[in-house]
């Protein structure tokens, strides 16, 4: 249920906010539930700059949701690469064993601390660990910290966001609950 609802949250707002949204059938990276930590790169968005995070992440293999204006309309990543996208799954490889475990989500509000952003991975590009950990395949993915998937713009300190990682995990990866 609680899956159904963050994607009914994506879709809706997505749709809302002009994101073109497309379905993508093979490896991906799940990020959901990863922390993220800053690069000291910058990343553009859109023509905006953010600081760059970047997070570690399981690459699954299914249906996955894209932005495809970010992807410039295809699935298809470089190779040694995969895109980060979302998905309904409810459990998959979690840090820090990557054993395969429930994701639970949950809602917290940005500060201007340390690691008290957010971080949108959603639709950008990962690289593919050499090694897998725990047998689970491992991607390190960059994207915006304090990005909105929904419009591509700033998230200042005091908003409401949604994540599946774990409280305490620095600039967590999610979204932002866009306020009406």
């Amino acid at each position: 249920m609680k899956t159904l609802l963050l994607l009914a949250l994506l879709s809706t707002n997505a749709l809302a906010g002009g994101v073109n949204l497309m379905m993508c059938n093979g490896e991906f990276a799940l990020c959901a539930a990863s922390a993220s930590v800053p690069t000291g790169k910058t990343i553009k968005v859109d023509g905006k700059e953010f600081a760059e995070g970047m997070a570690v992440c399981p690459v699954l293999t299914g249906k996955s949701i894209a932005n495809a204006d970010l992807m410039k309309g295809s699935c298809k990543a470089p190779p040694g690469k995969v895109w980060s996208l979302f998905s309904t799954v409810t459990e998959y490889p979690q840090a820090p064993s990557w054993a395969v475990v429930t994701m639970t989500p949950r809602t917290f509000v940005t500060t201007t601390a340390a690691g008290g952003g957010m971080s949108n991975q959603w639709s950008f590009l990962c690289d593919l660990q050499a090694k897998k950990t725990n047998n689970v395949q491992l991607a390190n993915c960059y994207g915006p910290i304090n990005e909105s998937p929904w419009n591509n713009g700033h998230v200042p300190p005091g908003s409401t966001a949604f994540t599946a990682a774990p409280v305490g995990a620095a600039n967590p990866v999610g979204g932002n609950v866009p306020s009406k």
